[in-house]
């Protein structure tokens, strides 16, 4: 039995690990708050909790559950699971990235008409694919799932390669950005206010948005930062790091800038999660995303979006956002080396930087508009949900 009756629209559960501050979160937040009224319900089971970022959703009667989920194998959360998909009784399921693909067991004993499972980028602890049981828990659900959502072609092409799953039951789905929120310097209002705030004023000023974690490698970005600043004397006057986010990184980043002496160290702003962000992206002269793996990246849209040039590791989505030369600039991952000489060649040819940023935002506007992505989200439900009708009257 499912939630939908004449009078209502039918219901999506969205099943998270944690409902926090990142880029799978902030995708799902813009698909609930921009589906039109009527048109679908949506609630989120979080695996483990929320934080106070579930106050970015702006409509109404939107459930919100947390379970609480242990450390390790918690057999726990199959009861807990089942209980609130029968209080839910959701239409539709989905469930994002392998640590809540279990759900959609549940999802289906609990009568769920359509089973959607989405693949946000690898794992870092399992970046080429070769984690048996992932591939064997991929390969038990592909009876149970309606659809695979792979959000860039790197990641489709690796689930229908590397995970046995069926080419036809895989879309490819970009995300969209907000490009009315995120956009350039000029229309801001702001006069360069990030500069007085972080005391860089006046400085080039290179910046990343994410949690501070392994897989956004923003250790290297430090590391890269420093190199220019061994090489030529004459960038501590020059440069400024903005790092937004917090996390498990933060404390071995300060220890690295605890070793250099305070005129290094107050070149690096630190100021942890920010709820300006458009506001901050749009006063960067440089963006820079030093990730070990990707799926689609937000905030690489949202810096394009922003007029902002972007450089970014080579792996995952990274390379079908980025145009190399064009958009921004694309380095291996793990070199604080390379990444340090193009940040060198933006520092020295501004015009380079300044060009590639509005041809970056001149790309999201005609590739990656968040309405169009919500629109296919929301023509994938009602084709999950149809071809199940279809199923039922066939049979």
């Amino acid at each position: 039995m499912t939630g939908e009756s004449p009078n209502q629209p039918p219901l999506v559960v969205h099943v998270v690990h944690r409902l926090q501050i990142g880029g799978l979160e902030n995708g799902l937040v813009n698909l609930i708050n921009r589906t039109p009224a009527g048109r679908f319900r949506h609630a989120i089971v979080c695996m483990t909790d929320f934080t106070e970022f579930v106050k970015r959703i702006s409509v109404e009667n939107v459930t919100v559950r947390a379970l609480h989920k242990q450390p390790g194998k918690d057999f726990g959360i199959y009861l807990r699971l089942f209980k609130i998909f029968r209080e839910l009784r959701p239409d539709i399921v989905h469930t994002r990235n392998i640590g809540t693909l279990e759900a959609q067991m549940i999802a289906r004993l609990c009568g769920a008409r359509g089973c959607i499972h989405g693949e946000h980028g690898r794992d870092m602890r399992d970046l080429d694919g070769s984690n048996r049981r992932h591939r064997l828990l991929r390969f038990l659900m592909n009876p149970l799932l309606s659809r695979y959502v792979a959000l860039s072609r790197d990641t489709r092409q690796w689930l229908v390669r590397d995970n046995r799953v069926p080419a036809g039951k895989v879309i490819q789905l970009y995300n969209g950005v907000d490009t009315a929120r995120f956009r350039p310097r000029e229309t801001t209002g702001t006069n360069n206010s990030l500069g007085a705030v972080s005391g860089l004023q006046g400085r080039f000023l290179l910046g990343t948005v994410g949690r501070l974690s392994a897989e956004k490698d923003q250790l290297t970005l430090v590391k890269a930062f420093l190199t220019l600043l061994d090489r030529d004397p004459s960038y501590l006057d020059r440069l400024g790091l903005i790092l937004i986010g917090d996390g498990e990184l933060r404390e071995p980043i300060e220890e690295l800038l605890r070793s250099r002496d305070d005129a290094v160290r107050r070149l690096v702003w630190m100021p942890g999660a920010r709820s300006d962000v458009a506001e901050i992206m749009a006063q960067l002269d440089l963006f820079v995303l030093p990730s070990q793996t990707e799926g689609v990246s937000n905030t690489i849209l949202e810096a394009m979006a922003s007029a902002v040039p972007v450089l970014a590791t080579a792996v995952g989505g990274n390379p079908e956002l980025v145009v190399d030369g064009e958009t921004g600039s694309l380095v291996d991952p793990g070199s604080p080396e390379a990444m340090a000489d193009a940040i060198e060649r933006y520092l020295q040819n501004r015009p380079m930087a300044v060009g590639q940023g509005r041809l970056g935002r001149q790309r999201v506007l005609a590739q990656f508009n968040i309405e169009v992505m919500v629109e296919r989200y929301l023509a994938l439900y009602d084709d999950v949900i149809g071809s199940h009708r279809r199923v039922k009257t066939a049979l």
